[in-house]
């Protein structure tokens, strides 16, 4: 899928700095901080970021991800994939805090496709790339047999919000954020879903 100078294709392991640096634009220096904390000492945290990029399995792969390319560039990237029919069970004992309101949000929205990151980079921001990967992603809920597609995004990130609301996505549920030192904006996570149409 190809226009205005732009390709759609599936990721690549060549892919996973770029694919690195997407997701955390889309958590907004999350990813980062829990990188620097899964770091050995002296390891770059980014380097966590480009080895969890390269795994074969788990949310954030190179195999989840669709990435726009121009002009041989990533310039944007869609992680997603369907949801189980039944969430899994999960000890909230042994998850760390910052996730339980995350993954509490997500167990709300069984059998959809979920879009865990959707980003582009800043220099290439304004073209309609966001727009266009979230078609795909209708695309992937359809090909999935999801009942609807469903993400997460801080209450505080207005201009995502508002993509997400001229794309079909309503807010239906809201968690209070768990922050420790990450000094990310926002009180609070929120479950936007999708009918499939």
């Amino acid at each position: 899928m190809s226009g205005s100078g732009s390709t759609f294709r599936a990721a690549a392991p060549d892919d996973a700095a770029a694919l690195a640096a997407l997701v955390n634009f889309a958590g907004e220096g999350l990813p980062l901080y829990l990188w620097g904390h899964m770091a050995e000492p002296g390891e770059d945290p980014w380097e966590i970021g480009r080895r969890r990029a390269l795994r074969d399995a788990g949310s954030f792969s190179y195999r989840n991800a669709t990435v726009a390319d121009v002009g041989g560039t990533v310039a944007a990237t869609l992680i997603g994939y369907r949801l189980p029919d039944v969430p899994e069970p999960v000890d909230w004992s042994e998850m760390p805090a910052m996730f339980v309101p995350l993954q509490q949000l997500e167990d709300l929205a069984p059998a959809t496709w979920y879009v865990n990151v959707l980003a582009t980079m800043p220099e290439f921001r304004g073209r309609g790339l966001g727009t266009r990967l979230l078609r795909l992603a209708d695309e992937f809920a359809a090909d999935t047999a999801a009942r609807g597609l469903s993400l997460v995004v801080a209450d505080a990130n207005a201009a995502a919000r508002r993509l997400y609301g001229r794309c079909g996505y309503r807010e239906v549920a809201a968690r209070p954020m768990v922050k420790e030192d990450w000094a990310g904006s926002g009180r609070d996570w929120l479950l936007l879903v999708k009918d499939r149409g």
